[in-house]
């Protein structure tokens, strides 16, 4: 019998392969708002990141997160983001 296999996701900052339930997923979704995805099932595009301040600024900075959610975001969006991030970082 064969151990599980979990699955891998990129994270869009940092570039690295980690198990998907270690990852934030930002998710465009079908009405065109960006959202953070707490349980993995929401509906629409999905990118993945580090539940980190660094990996969010470097998937900023490099366009990733544009480019993975295909669509360009403004920087109120990215604001809520990162206020999203920063609570979820004092509840840990």
């Amino acid at each position: 019998m064969s151990a599980k296999t979990l699955p891998q996701r990129m994270c869009v900052g940092c570039r690295a392969m980690k198990n998907k339930r270690s990852l934030i997923r930002i998710v465009r979704t079908p009405e065109d708002d960006i959202k953070i995805d707490a349980t993995g099932k929401m509906s629409g595009r999905g990118s993945y990141i580090c539940p980190n301040r660094e990996c969010l600024k470097a998937a900023v900075r490099s366009r990733g997160l544009e480019k993975s959610l295909k669509t360009k975001i403004s920087a109120e969006i990215i604001e809520e983001l990162e206020k999203n991030l920063n609570a979820g970082f004092e509840n840990e």
